[in-house]
Order: structure tokens, then sequence, then C-alpha cells
């Protein structure tokens, strides 16, 4: 189960753009007085049901998989340390896959390296005992019912990140994204975090978007 929190954040460590948005949500959320809560969603159980050969480009079937190893080693690690063993395991696989370059590597067709769970794991300070849930089928439960929870609070054809606001109360409320490129910072943050949780808490309101957008940066 995942601890009380005042937002969900559900993420794919695979995925960079969710990265930059963890980023800003764990810098702007402590300012606006709110916990944040990180849970699941697999991007390989959510497109479980599409043909990755001709769907997808020849990487996502690496990259996807990957995804899924790391977040069983993440729902081994909440079992063992709770919320802030996630976020510890989260940021190193970030700093590792994104920052590193690490999946600019995997996109070129190079394999994922052997050592890798243990590389970030050794990074978070965590137990390298918890690498074995990597290849645990079991840690795929937790990871369905939360990637399900996930798009039954947004609706279908969405991904990573998925933010909710107020989990369990009457003001609970959902959004995927933002989709950001560059994490922003002071007022800008601020700005945008609570632009974002207007628009969430506004229950008529679906879309935004635009597919122009700069290049990614993880400084």
């Amino acid at each position: 189960m995942a601890e009380p929190s005042d937002i969900e954040f559900f993420f794919d460590p695979i995925c960079p753009f969710a990265w930059v948005t963890s980023r800003w949500i764990t810098a702007v959320a402590p300012q606006r007085g709110a916990t944040v809560a990180w849970r699941f969603i697999c991007l390989s159980i959510v497109n479980e049901g599409k043909d990755y050969a001709t769907e997808f480009p020849p990487a996502y079937p690496t990259l996807h998989g990957l995804g899924r190893t790391l977040l069983r080693v993440a729902a081994a690690a909440r079992e063992a340390g709770g919320n802030e063993t996630v976020a510890a395991f989260y940021s190193a696989c970030g700093a590792r896959l994104h920052v590193g370059g690490g999946t600019v590597a995997l996109w070129k067709g190079e394999p994922v390296p052997d050592d890798l769970v243990a590389s970030i794991l050794a990074d978070a300070g965590l137990d390298p005992a918890l690498a074995a849930a990597a290849d645990d089928p079991g840690r795929d439960v937790v990871l369905r019912e939360e990637s399900e929870l996930a798009l039954s609070r947004t609706g279908p054809d969405v991904g990573t990140p998925i933010l909710t606001f107020d989990p369990g109360l009457p003001t609970e409320s959902s959004l995927f994204g933002p989709v950001i490129s560059k994490a922003p910072t002071g007022d800008e943050a601020l700005e945008l975090f609570d632009a974002v949780r207007t628009l969430a808490r506004t229950h008529t309101f679906a879309e935004l978007k635009r597919s122009l957008r700069d290049p990614i940066e993880f400084s």
C-alpha cells in the first residue's frame, strides 16, 4: 500500500519526460506544503495488447521491458522501506538512465548492462538483495494493480506520469502530465504547480496539448 500523501505520482522509470516532471514535483511540492507518494504505472503492461513490431520503434521492447524490471525492484523497495526508499531508488534510476545517458545507449541498440540494477541500488544506498525482485514475475501483480488504478483515474490512451491530487478525498483529481522538457524553477515552478492543480480540480476539463516542444534537458 502507498503511504498517505497529498499527491500520488505514477511513474515508469524508463520515461525521460516523467523523470523531468518528477524533479519538478520533488522540488515544488514542499513549497506548497504537499507530500508526494511514488506509485507505479508500467508501460509494458499498459501496452501489452499492442504489436510492438509494428506500432513502436525497435528500441521500445527493450526500454519497456527494462521499465518493468526496475518497477519490480521499486515494488520490493517500497515493501522493505516505504515511500522514501522508492524515492531514493527512482532518483538513482533517473541519474543513471537519463542524466547518465543510459536510455540514449538503449535507443542506439546497445544491450542492458548486466550490472545495471545492482549499480542503481548501490547508487541509492539500498540493500543489494533487492535486485532479486528484478526477475520475480510475482511483483507484476502490484504493477498491474497500480497501472489499472492510474488509468481508472484518467481514462485510457495516456502514459506516464499521472498525478493525483488529494487522493482518497472528495477533491481527488488526476491528470496525465505535465509533460515538460525541462523542470522549471523559482516562481515559474510554483505557477506551473498551481495551474496543473487547478486544471486537475476542474472536472469538466479534459485536454490541452501541443506537439511542438523544446529539446529535453535533465539538468
